[in-house]
């Protein structure tokens, strides 16, 4: 099953970079848990939530995902990636950038029925917060 899951989460991340939001129904669990959801108030929860955070990333940051590692035991999968995008909309608190954006993060996923069932990361939202120009470091 590991090298199942595995391909499970690299599908996943190959649907939101084609923007194909209707492969989530598909792909993860209704009452999908995310243990480390964006910063953005009024999300719904579950599948639902996912749904909207990501399109409010693909209209604000359009971009892809690279996938730099993936180890998989029992029904997790851990995921070392790179995100890619540019600033090019708002963001709730955050006006456009113009700026390109990289982003890294080691996500976790547990597979359930063959869905995506629940996910936690630690994500660069520091360096994030910097590149979409909300966060300045002092220079020395």
């Amino acid at each position: 099953m590991t090298s199942e899951n595995k391909a499970l989460v690299r599908r996943f991340y190959e649907e939101i970079d084609k923007g194909n939001l209707a492969a989530m129904d598909e792909l993860v669990a209704e009452d999908y848990i995310d243990h480390s959801p964006p910063p953005f108030p009024g999300l719904a929860l579950g599948r639902e939530g996912l749904k909207q955070s990501f399109k409010l990333f693909l209209d604000a940051t359009p971009g892809f995902h690279k996938i730099e590692d993936q180890i998989a035991e029992g029904d997790k999968v851990v995921t070392r990636l790179t995100a890619y995008g540019t600033h090019e909309g708002d963001l709730p608190g955050a006006p456009r950038t113009g700026n390109k954006l990289e982003m890294t993060a080691i996500v976790i996923h547990r597979i359930a029925g063959g869905k995506l069932a629940e996910k936690w990361s630690n994500k660069d939202v520091l360096g994030f917060l910097q590149q979409i120009g909300m966060l300045h470091m002092p220079k020395h």
